[in-house]
């Protein structure tokens, strides 16, 4: 579902360019409001050769029947027409609310720009979980597992610990399993917002990567993307014990909601910060440089000063942008469309 189309690009080192990078961004980020806005309708062009999104519309229609909290975040969108039969329809959208109780959410649709259709049975996964009861279930990403014809769905509950769960209909999840938590990570109080990704690095002996938001308590900012690697995306998990991206590097104090992007034979990631931006930087095909190329995406003016949680589909050809918009604990879902 990532954007993988290709172009040629110069080799940038990791550490000895973040000087420059911070220009880049400067650059990227010129004539957008102080207040993180640009006029109504319109999309800051991305870096490194990305298209611009704008805003189509939200995803659903509110109020959704499940909705404990008032807010939606983390959507992930997945097509499952040529994965399983019998589907509800050709698009399935996870999302969830954050606060207590949280919940997994579900909802379909037959074009990937929606509008999306609630399922009826959400949530999917609440909190009450095989082996423990936990305050929330939230952030949930899902990937198709070819190997075993499966879908696996990351989610943390508790904000420290981050699970998988595994389907063949991308509806009933079973054998719900801890993977990551503070203690496989040093100095960390916080290890959340995971997405999973077929990706393979140097020497890793991996098929999968992992990006997750850490909270921090080394060195300058707090929230920091860290990342991991496994086999098979199950478990075998490692992680890597330093930021693969600080905050510093754009003028911040945290940073979240990554996903992992390629293109230019390089690999980027997205990822929201505090000031409600979404920004882009390369961290190479082996996780090996830390890039900062700026603002990816700014709110417009309907997105009341935040975008986050950035995840991109293709459908007919046509690239889409789903992210969350609104306040923190008050987001709601829309979807942007390249142009």
């Amino acid at each position: 579902m990532d954007d993988q189309s290709q172009h040629p690009s110069p080799a940038l080192k990791r550490r000895g360019l973040l000087r420059g990078a911070a220009l880049i961004g400067t650059a990227a980020a010129a004539g957008t409001a102080l207040g993180g806005t640009v006029a109504a309708g319109a999309a800051l062009a991305g870096p490194a050769g990305f298209p611009n999104y704008r805003y189509i519309r939200d995803a659903f229609a509110r109020p959704l029947a499940y909705n404990p909290t008032g807010e939606m975040i983390f959507p992930c969108v997945r097509g499952v027409y040529d994965k399983i039969s019998g589907a509800r329809g050709r698009y399935y959208l996870y999302y969830a609310p954050h606060d207590a109780p949280g919940g997994i959410c579900l909802a379909y649709a037959d074009r990937l720009e929606g509008p999306y259709t609630e399922h009826p049975g959400n949530p999917i996964i609440d909190r009450v979980l095989p082996t423990t009861t936990v305050s929330h279930v939230s952030s949930p990403h899902v990937v198709w597992n070819a190997p075993t014809k499966e879908f696996f769905l990351y989610f943390h509950g508790e904000n420290f610990t981050t699970r998988v769960a595994r389907s063949r209909d991308g509806i009933t999840f079973t054998n719900e399993t801890p993977i990551l938590s503070t203690r496989l990570v040093p100095n960390t109080t916080e290890t959340s917002y995971a997405r999973v990704f077929e990706h393979q690095v140097a020497g890793r002996n991996n098929r999968y990567v992992m990006l997750f938001m850490g909270a921090h308590t080394v060195g300058p900012g707090t929230r920091k993307i860290f990342w991991g690697w496994s086999p098979n995306g199950w478990d075998q998990w490692q992680f890597a014990p330093h930021p693969l991206i600080s905050p510093a590097g754009d003028g911040l104090t945290d940073i979240s909601g990554p996903h992992l992007l390629k293109r230019n034979n390089t690999t980027y990631v997205t990822y929201h910060g505090n000031d409600g931006r979404i920004r882009l930087t390369e961290v190479g095909n082996n996780f090996d440089r830390e890039v900062h190329l700026g603002v990816f995406h700014a709110p417009i003016a309907s997105d009341n000063g935040r975008v986050a949680s950035p995840a991109f589909g293709t459908d007919g050809g046509v690239s889409y942008m789903i992210y969350e918009a609104g306040p923190r604990l008050n987001a709601r879902i829309c979807i942007a469309r390249a142009s």
